[in-house]
């Protein structure tokens, strides 16, 4: 019976009905694709960091510090025998490291020169056509770096190291290979070539600043020959310290949205208890207990939850879908942040999302539905006839 009273009331309801439901199921949507949009960054930058970057974890030299350049000259040394066996079976791949400068058209740019085995498959480089040179280094380096320096490929270009003893020694180079990467780690002021040829110049044989893990491996040791393991988890934490206050921060517009949707289905249940104040008194003195009524009008606020609800699947469903596989395209500006998102993000909706969204607001517009029905439960069928107590 108090269902079937509930469904009679919001179908007269009306327009009033409509405006409720609709402003709810805007806010259940706009919810769900902040929250989608979040994790469509936090996923879509990790993916690519491990793709492009840190694969399945590092081990560090003891001496490096990515955020110390001036420690970086003597930040290398020979590989521990477990690490030399991974490399040698594939598991894993060694970087070396080195500080440097470039002189593109005579101009000087500070750089990291970057070796690495050509022949890997732990990252996904494009470093085929390092394996080239005829007379002079073939070098990789990304569209950041190419922009600020001028060069495109086939460019030549001048470049300066320092070897093991502390020598200043140059050479000439060549672009063969301007990448296109979303990860600025890799690319901003960063020379890539041949590790073989690296030692060539150096004279550092056998050394590496870190050893990158192949995806997979398992459980790596905390520590190798001195060598601190560097796990996914520690390497993506600053993004997802980052992830965490945009949450938070997202968070509050979200209390913002609600509160506003809230505040209709509250006025809604305020009036709807004022004008239905003898129909009340009626459903009391024909048996219905104050409780059944309490319950009924709560049930009233909590059926625009759920048709809300459905009303947001229905066009939230296409309209998110579409947006997750098409992606949002971001503006050039947005490289400069720092994030490896690339030209188009693509948010990510889970059912867990869009299922825990759903939950949370059902149960707020149930207690906002209760509040002010909860003053009927002491109400006297006399009173309530005479239009009284409430």
């Amino acid at each position: 019976m108090i269902w079937q009273l509930a469904f009679r009331n919001i179908r007269r309801g009306g327009i009033r009905t409509v405006l409720n439901v609709g402003v709810l199921a805007l806010v259940f949507i706009a919810i769900v694709f902040m929250q989608g949009f979040n994790q469509g960054i936090l996923e879509q930058v990790s993916q690519a960091k491990i793709t492009f970057e840190i694969g399945g974890g590092q081990y560090w030299h003891p001496g490096y510090d990515p955020f110390d350049p001036i420690g970086l000259i003597d930040a290398h040394g020979p590989l521990p025998e477990a690490l030399a066996t991974a490399v040698r079976e594939g598991r894993a791949t060694p970087e070396l490291i080195i500080p440097g400068s470039v002189y593109p058209q005579g101009r000087v740019m500070a750089v990291q020169i970057r070796g690495i085995n050509p022949d890997q498959k732990i990252l996904d480089l494009p470093l085929e056509a390092l394996r080239e040179g005829n007379g002079d280094i073939p070098i990789l380096i990304g569209s950041r770096m190419a922009s600020a320096a001028n060069l495109r490929e086939g460019d030549p270009l001048t470049l300066r190291w320092r070897d093991i003893h502390g020598t200043y020694d140059a050479r000439d180079a060549r672009v063969a290979t301007v990448m296109n990467t979303p990860v600025q780690e890799i690319d901003a002021s960063q020379i890539w070539m041949s590790l073989d040829r690296l030692y060539d110049l150096t004279g550092m044989d056998g050394h590496a600043t870190m050893v990158v893990m192949a995806g997979g491996e398992g459980s790596q040791a905390p520590e190798i020959g001195g060598w601190p393991h560097k796990s996914t988890t520690f390497l993506l934490k600053d993004l997802t310290a980052m992830i965490r206050f945009r949450s938070i921060a997202s968070g509050i517009i979200y209390l913002i949205l609600l509160a506003l949707a809230l505040i209709a289905i509250f006025d809604t249940q305020i009036l709807s208890i004022f004008r239905r104040r003898r129909e009340i008194g009626t459903l009391v003195a024909l048996g219905m207990t104050s409780r059944s009524v309490v319950n009924l009008f709560t049930l009233e606020g909590g059926l625009h939850g759920i048709l809300a609800m459905l009303a947001g699947l229905a066009l939230g469903t296409p309209l998110l879908g579409w947006v997750a596989s098409k992606g949002i395209p971001l503006p050039q500006a947005t490289d400069s942040y720092g994030l490896a998102l690339g030209n188009v993000l693509y948010p990510v909706y889970s059912a867990t999302l869009v299922v825990g969204t759903a939950l949370v607001v059902l149960l707020a517009v149930l207690a906002v539905s209760y509040w002010p029905a909860r003053r009927i439960a002491g109400l006297l069928p006399t009173d309530a006839l005479r239009g009284r107590g409430i």
